[in-house]
């Protein structure tokens, strides 16, 4: 299974399926999307990231996900 990081949080999140579950089955389930927002950005964010996202998401967003982060911690 791959990972890659979340670009809100930057924590590790897996992505299933891909040629490394091929010939394995195994039913991993993916920790995150691929994100397009209306304003053109894209970004891998985690479904915790994602959720704290507004209805209509712009790159501004997304960057106070990360800022948000950093005050809890």
């Amino acid at each position: 299974m791959a990972s890659d990081s979340c670009d809100g949080c930057g924590r590790t999140v897996s992505i299933a399926g891909g040629i490394a579950n091929l010939w394995s089955f195994d039913a991993d389930a993916t920790g995150g999307l691929a994100l397009e927002l209306a304003d053109d950005s894209e970004y891998f964010l985690c479904f915790a990231c994602i959720d704290r996202l507004p209805d209509e998401p712009r790159a501004e967003d997304v960057a106070a996900l990360d800022d948000a982060e950093d005050a809890q911690s």
